[in-house]
């Protein structure tokens, strides 16, 4: 069993042994590595395996908690969803996630790379459209992580949560997997060389170059889909 396995086990069994509510929050991340004895790396691919499945949340600031997100805060943004649309949601992203990615380059620990490579990793194996999906946006997110910024983090989670409900929501229309020559993978690997290499201007632009693919390539399947 590898160190990842391990460690989703050892948090499950945490889980189940302690019967916790709907809502309940859990210690923080240095805390449950001490609790379980697994690298806060592997702790925290375990906890994104789980809010994949929607077995915990997370509140930037307050926590990490048990069962899926309060309504009230899925109906904010369901509300903002159906006010928008993609050019919106790439507009925003192409605002804050070049930002967050130059604070990456300054502010990422060692963890916060490793985690990076394992997204990188994790995408390319990936046999569904969904299983990257779930790769990307953890690497998207690890890289928000990174910037150690609260705010500039909630912000990225708010506007993610959106992203996901309006941009794949309503304009999948892809092959069974990505293909091996994705643009993203390429694009991906060069952001997290930037953010290793401590090259905060290289890596501001090559986030930004890649959501501008990313808003060409959307743009131009809503123009075929109309």
């Amino acid at each position: 069993m590898d160190g990842g396995q391990s460690a989703l086990t050892q948090l499950k069994a945490y889980l189940a042994q302690r019967h916790l509510p709907d809502n309940s929050r859990l210690p923080p991340e240095r805390e449950l590595c001490d609790l379980l004895g697994v690298p806060r790396g592997e702790l925290r691919k375990a906890l994104a395996t789980l809010e994949s499945a929607g077995d915990l949340w997370r509140h930037v600031g307050k926590g990490t908690f048990i069962g899926t997100r309060p309504v009230e805060e899925l109906s904010t943004i369901a509300a903002v969803a159906g006010q928008t649309n993609p050019s919106e949601v790439m507009r925003a992203r192409l605002l804050i996630e070049p930002l967050l990615t130059g604070e990456a380059a300054l502010q990422a620990t060692t963890e916060d790379i490793e985690e990076m490579h394992r997204c990188l990793s994790g995408a390319r194996r990936a046999e569904s459209w969904r299983q990257y999906e779930n790769w990307d946006n953890r690497l998207h997110r690890a890289v928000a992580e990174a910037a150690r910024n609260v705010v500039l983090l909630s912000l990225f989670d708010s506007l993610n949560a959106i992203r996901r409900t309006v941009v794949w929501g309503r304009l999948r229309d892809q092959p069974a997997q990505p293909p091996t020559d994705h643009h993203s993978f390429g694009d991906h690997e060069a952001i997290v060389a930037a953010i290793e290499e401590r090259d905060v201007e290289e890596a501001t632009r090559a986030m930004r170059r890649h959501l501008t693919k990313v808003e060409q390539r959307l743009l131009l399947r809503r123009e075929a889909a109309e």
